[in-house]
């Protein structure tokens, strides 16, 4: 490596966070923070990562992309077979984690996810790309395959079966999930690694907020 990573440092000092200027409701706040990482036109916001526990007992995680904010919780879809899917079955608890470098912030959620119905993963289905949804039916997510050429056989052979066809029948094994969250954490860069933290926890169906130190 060319250059010593533990050398990297980076000063942050765009804003600060306090608990007189929060929302009550983090959801709320989520909702706040992510508008404003959208209005900068920040690269990928609703990219977060989802951490689930292996069927060995192992963190597992991967970079996921939001589709839905409610005053329930956080959706997103994936295959029910995937690792991911399977994790979940097993184990519904789940955390997710937000990155925006440009605002300086982070977000970490943690919380348990189940699966929404199947109307609403219908209707998200066939809301997106037909090319997605070709690719939705042609991957058997997190399966061990031989080689690319699997893939390209099955998209070329769906493509022609749904050409006249603007949306496909979703597969059954496809679908989303609800996180409903328990903690929620804001995270603020400050100077000198001393950052501003706040946690929000669900305690008897209301949310308390506590700093924490950096």
């Amino acid at each position: 490596m060319d250059k010593n990573i533990a050398d990297i440092r980076k000063d942050y000092a765009l804003k600060a966070l306090d608990v007189k200027d929060v929302l009550k409701d983090p959801i709320k706040q989520f909702e706040k923070w992510l508008n404003e990482a959208l209005e900068c036109d920040i690269k990928e916001a609703t990219a977060m990562n989802v951490a689930t526990v292996s069927e060995q007992g192992l963190p597992s995680s991967r970079i996921i992309l939001l589709k839905g904010v409610t005053a329930e919780g956080f959706t997103f879809f994936t295959n029910y077979m995937s690792s991911k899917g399977r994790e979940l079955e097993a184990n519904p608890a789940v955390a997710l984690n937000f990155f925006w470098p440009e605002l300086e912030r982070q977000v970490r959620i943690q919380g348990t996810a189940a699966k929404v119905s199947e109307e609403e993963s219908t209707e998200y289905f066939q809301s997106r790309p037909k090319g997605s949804q070709i690719g939705a039916w042609c991957s058997p997510q997190s399966a061990v395959i031989e080689d690319r050429s699997l893939l390209e056989e099955r998209q070329k052979t769906l493509t022609e079966k749904f050409s006249d066809d603007e949306v496909l029948p979703k597969p059954k094994q496809w679908g989303g999930y609800l996180v409903k969250p328990f903690l929620i954490e804001f995270w603020q860069g400050r100077p000198s690694r001393l950052h501003d933290r706040l946690l929000y926890t669900l305690q008897d169906d209301n949310w308390k907020i506590n700093r924490l130190a950096p």
